[in-house]
Parts: C-alpha cells; sequence; structure tokens
C-alpha cells in the first residue's frame, strides 16, 4: 500500500471544510481532481472515507481514523522540514497551540510576542478551546500542544506543569461581598455575574461548578475579555470570578475590590500537555522552555500521564 503525502494533505483539507470543492481549493485543485484522488485513495484502503451530498461532506468512520493518521503524519513532516531550515532546529517552523482562556487572553500573547520576535521563521497558529478540545486536539495531531488549568484527565499525554494561578471574586469598591475576607461560591450567587462569551473555558467551569450546587448562574452580560469584565465590574454592573493576575493587574487602573473564593478549585494549576516532547521540533520545544523559564530542552524528562 502506497500513500502519497499530496494525497493524504488534500483529504485532511477536504475533512477540515464544509465541502469538497472548498477544500479542492484550499489544495489548489479541481473539485474533479480532487474527487479522483479521494476515489484512488478510497480505492486503496478499500473503504469509503466520505459521505457526499448536496449539503457537502461528512466524514465516514474510517474517513475519521484516516484523519487522525494523516493529521499525526503531515505534522511530522512538516516537524522534519522545520529542522533543516535555514534559520537552524528551534527558530524556523509553525507550531499550532489548542489553549483555553486565560492563556489566550492574558499571559500567551506577551509570551509569543518576545518568542516570534527572536525567531523570524517561526509561525503560530493560537486556537481558544475547551478543556476537552484541547486534550483531545493534542491526542489526534490537531495541535503541537495544549495549555490547560486545573486537573488534568490525559491518559497518553505528558503533562507539563509550568505555573500557578487562582480564582478570584472581583467586586466594585463598597459592594457588599468587598468586607468579607473569602467567600463561596454560593454566596455570589444572589448577584448577578459578569461573564466570559460562549464557548470560554473559564464560564464553562464555572456553569459546572454551579450545576454541582444544584443552582443557576446569574449572567448580566458577557464580554470577551477579562479588561472588559473588570470593567463592567468597575461600573457596578455586576461582580466576576477571574483569575487573580487579572484581577490584581486590572485593579491597579480600577476600582475593584479582590475576594478570595474559599473553593478546593479556586486555585488553577496551568499545565502543558504533549503527545512526546522528545519527538517534537526544536521550534515547539523552545516555546515550551520559554514557557517554563528554562533553558530550552532542559525539560525533557518528564514521564507520561497516567
Amino acid at each position: 500500500m502506497h500513500f502519497d503525502l499530496p494525497d493524504l494533505r488534500l483529504f485532511i483539507h477536504i475533512a477540515e471544510s464544509p465541502s469538497l470543492t472548498q477544500g479542492a481549493r484550499r489544495a489548489f485543485l479541481s473539485p474533479a481532481a480532487a474527487s479522483a484522488r479521494i476515489k484512488a485513495l478510497e480505492g486503496q484502503l478499500g473503504a469509503r472515507l466520505l459521505y457526499r451530498d448536496s449539503r457537502g461532506v461528512e466524514l465516514t468512520p474510517a474517513g475519521q481514523r484516516l484523519l487522525q493518521y494523516a493529521r499525526l503524519i503531515m505534522r511530522q513532516v512538516d516537524y522534519l522540514k522545520s529542522e533543516f531550515t535555514e534559520y537552524g532546529a528551534d527558530a524556523a517552523g509553525h507550531i499550532r497551540i489548542f489553549a483555553n482562556t486565560t492563556a489566550v487572553t492574558e499571559f500567551l500573547p506577551e509570551v509569543l510576542a518576545g518568542f516570534l520576535a527572536a525567531r523570524p521563521g517561526v509561525t503560530v497558529d493560537l486556537q481558544e478551546r475547551l478543556s476537552r478540545d484541547i486534550v483531545r486536539g493534542v491526542l489526534d495531531g490537531g495541535a503541537d500542544l495544549g495549555i490547560i488549568a486545573g486537573p488534568v484527565a490525559a491518559s497518553g499525554l505528558q503533562v507539563l506543569h509550568f505555573s500557578t494561578d487562582r480564582l478570584v471574586l472581583a467586586v466594585p469598591r463598597g459592594h457588599a461581598l468587598a468586607a468579607q475576607a473569602q467567600v463561596q461560591l454560593r454566596q455570589t450567587l444572589g448577584y448577578q455575574h459578569i461573564g466570559l462569551h460562549e464557548g470560554s473555558t473559564l464560564l464553562s467551569f464555572l456553569r459546572e461548578q454551579v450545576e454541582k450546587l444544584g443552582e443557576s448562574l446569574s449572567l448580566r452580560i458577557q464580554v470577551s475579555s477579562f479588561e472588559a469584565s473588570c470593567r463592567m465590574i468597575e461600573a457596578g454592573v455586576g461582580i466576576g470570578i477571574i483569575p487573580e493576575s487579572a484581577a490584581r493587574r486590572h485593579s491597579r487602573t480600577m476600582e475593584l475590590a479582590i475576594v478570595e473564593l474559599a473553593e478546593p478549585w479556586a486555585v488553577r494549576e496551568r499545565s502543558i500537555l504533549v503527545r512526546d516532547l522528545e519527538a517534537l521540533p526544536g521550534s515547539v520545544r523552545a516555546l515550551i522552555a520559554t514557557l517554563r523559564g528554562e533553558p530550552a530542552g532542559q525539560s525533557a524528562g518528564e514521564k507520561k500521564a497516567t
């Protein structure tokens, strides 16, 4: 059985597109040529890969399996190319990161700014995802690394701890809860909350904790960033649960009070998820070392999570 790399890349394009036509366009092929290649691929495998109808394409179970392996193969090919560029082993390549809300909006922009400025040959695709999707994306090769907070159920992945943050309650100065040394989540539910946008990892996590109490979270407004949350809180629109790092930073310029959350889940360990650290290209290992505050390659001894 022989596979052509262009055919595998074409299959990935089609699988990630709403239609065969759009997938073919991404591969710079006509729909007819793309269809013929997919049929040839199906013939080699002896299995149907796509369901085609007027609405577009849908992967069959065999197609889902092939997509997982095709992504891994093409990512390894990209890794190989990046190791032999003019820039050097850690200064070129493409890095795809799946990360939670705090990482995407708070600390990664600053980290990546310095990292990319020193490595002109590196490009990054940073996507905000829910925790379960981060784990799945790293497992199936859709991402080079994931950044997650809190407990991790990631069998088969390496879990690299790199920092700790805490969730706190932010309220306007003079609020009824501002004088409390600490509060429990249940005590905040009588007030309207400022929440992040739908799909954010923090909002999903908080809703899970509220549901465990048999309660519901009353949202006054949903915004796209912690800065916007703090501005709404300062204006008296509502209260909000946000990372302490964000609350402390914005409290320097806003009239906010920060109250400790007396919940076991309030302390959030931040971790990097990878399939195999040693198998990653130099640019990805260099970014991981930067996140962990270590020289490149120092963190290679981490063990797989069980």
